[in-house]
């Protein structure tokens, strides 16, 4: 790789890497793994820099990177072990308070997000959270724009029922934030 590229690559990176690995966090639910994602992205980005479009697809590319790796270590049978967030003699209900008694909605929301199924799961954080659009998403994913809608409605509903909020609605331009 020539100087200059080394040099674009670093600031890439550099601007890239707490965003994909919030993306990878919301899609594992563990930071030590969204970490790793994150790495192993930009361990792809690089490799292909040469061949990406620096004006428009190194975005995209790069969040397809970090779903492909996450859904890959999903695949992993020593990453099927879950740790919990909380010793194991903490009851639930207190893991997630804080001291004045009420519930973490980021917590929740982590929570909710681990029950939904791995594409549902991306479709919502990619939609919702990446704020990509619908054909970023569907080029991320590499599925229809019309399986990127179905699976986000589906994983909004689900969201609406785990987390037992009715009153959040269907977004009416399909990129309205629902989970603050």
């Amino acid at each position: 790789m020539r100087r200059r590229d080394e040099v674009d690559f670093t600031e890439f990176a550099t601007a890239a890497v707490r965003r994909l690995r919030r993306t990878a966090y919301l899609m594992c639910g563990d930071w030590h793994r969204a970490e790793d994602a994150a790495q192993d992205a930009l361990v792809r980005v690089y490799k292909a820099w040469h061949r990406l479009d620096h004006r428009a697809g190194l975005n995209t590319y790069a969040h397809k990177a970090v779903v492909s790796v996450v859904l890959d270590q999903a695949k992993r049978p020593w990453r099927r072990e879950h740790v919990v967030g909380r010793p194991v003699d903490q009851p639930a209900d207190q893991a997630l308070a804080d001291p004045a008694g009420t519930i973490d909605d980021r917590l929740l929301v982590i929570q909710a997000l681990a029950e939904l199924p791995p594409r549902q799961r991306a479709c919502v954080v990619l939609r919702y959270y990446a704020d990509l659009s619908l054909e970023e998403t569907a080029s991320v994913l590499g599925i229809g724009v019309g399986a990127v809608k179905s699976q986000s409605s589906r994983g909004l509903a689900t969201l609406r029922e785990v987390l037992d909020r009715p009153e959040l609605e269907e977004p009416v331009d399909d990129r309205e934030e629902v989970l603050s």
